[in-house]
């Protein structure tokens, strides 16, 4: 695969036998973001599950310190009271069955995260097919199916981020925009990773961090030294 002059250039400052630590990483992630516009920095565990057993799947949410420096737009299927809270809530699309039949007419996804209060699920199910492989179907391990709706969308809109194990066995999450700095990257990315460790499978054997890389959306990846990732 051939690269940019960007990306050749980027490539050149980080040394592929090393592994370093977060802040290094990050630093380096920095520097090697070459693009126009503000890229995001992403994070990539590979984790010693085997993600096709129940019983080894990895997945939960977290609120970051600093956000995700994104805008994030919600949806939230409630009614009645539920409704009316999650509006005031700030939620940007709130509705029932009508939301259904929009998705699936129109072929409509205009928003980031589904929200649903439970008596919703129903509803909802019917849209598996369609949000489900986008990561969009609404979850309780992430929070996401609650009655507690403007607790939810303040923690989204606060910068709350869902992580789960994909068929590969690893965790691809962002860590915010390089506009952020070192200090609000490590920040966020210790809070991610002490998320993902402290959801280990009880039935996960051997080492479980594989391997912990960072990189901006159009840079090389920098590996981190899974040893120094919680310090």
């Amino acid at each position: 695969m051939k690269r940019g002059k960007n990306y050749q250039e980027s490539a050149k400052l980080i040394d592929r036998a090393m592994l370093y630590t977060p802040s290094e990483a990050l630093d380096l992630a920095i520097q090697t973001s070459k693009a126009k516009f503000d890229e995001t920095v992403e994070l990539a565990v590979k984790l010693g599950v085997d993600p096709r057993h129940a019983d080894q799947q990895v997945r939960g949410a977290v609120v970051l310190p600093h956000g995700t420096g994104k805008t994030v737009r919600v949806l939230v299927f409630a009614k009645g009271d539920k409704a009316k809270e999650a509006e005031g809530a700030g939620a940007d699309f709130v509705g029932a069955e009508e939301l259904v039949d929009k998705i699936q007419k129109e072929n409509w996804f205009e928003y980031d995260v589904v929200v649903a209060t439970p008596d919703m699920m129903g509803v909802v199910g019917k849209l598996g097919r369609v949000l489900g492989p986008k990561g969009l179907m609404p979850n309780p391990k992430s929070g996401t199916v609650t009655f507690d709706v403007a607790r939810a969308i303040a923690e989204i809109k606060a910068g709350k981020v869902e992580y789960r194990v994909d068929k590969t066995s690893i965790v691809h999450v962002p860590l915010g925009k390089k506009s952020f700095g070192v200090e609000k990257l490590n920040d966020n990315f210790k809070a991610l990773m002490e998320a993902v460790v402290k959801a280990k499978p009880a039935a996960a054997k051997g080492q479980y961090l594989k391997s912990v890389v960072v990189s901006s959306t159009m840079g090389p990846g920098i590996k981190i030294n899974t040893a120094k990732v919680l310090e």
